[in-house]
C-alpha cells in the first residue's frame, strides 16, 4: 500500500539499551519495533574527536511510526539516550513509501 504517512526510525545504541528505548517510544505512542544485534566500527581518531568510548556491541531498534510521532520520538531518544548518555544512542528517520501489515488499533470506548 502506497503511503506518505509513515517513517521508519532507526536507533543505534550500546548493547542492552534497545528495550529502554522501546519503553520510551511506547510511552509516546509507538506500538512496536524490531531489535537487531549489530557490531559498531569506528576509527579511534573519530572516537577521540567526539570524546566517546566506542563499544563494539550495538543494538539497532527499527520502528515504523506515523509521521506525526517522528519528531517527538527522535527528540526524546536524543534527550534520554543520546551520545552523552551511557546508551550512546544515535537516531535517524527515513521516509516509508510502501507499507503493509500495519493495523490501526480502534478505540474500544
Amino acid at each position: 500500500m502506497k503511503t506518505n504517512k509513515h517513517e521508519v526510525i532507526f536507533v543505534i545504541v550500546n548493547s542492552g539499551y534497545a528495550e529502554e528505548v522501546m519503553d520510551l517510544a511506547r510511552e509516546l505512542g509507538v506500538r512496536g519495533g524490531t531489535i537487531l544485534n549489530a557490531r559498531g566500527v569506528a576509527k579511534e581518531e573519530a572516537a577521540a574527536f567526539f570524546g566517546i568510548t566506542i563499544h563494539a556491541e550495538k543494538e539497532i531498534l527499527m520502528m515504523v511510526v506515523e509521521k506525526d510521532l517522528r519528531d517527538t520520538v527522535l527528540s526524546a531518544v536524543y534527550k534520554e539516550m543520546g551520545m552523552a548518555k551511557p546508551a550512546q544512542g544515535i537516531a535517524f528517520s527515513l521516509p516509508v513509501s510502501d507499507v503493509t501489515g500495519l493495523v490501526k488499533t480502534e478505540d474500544k470506548n
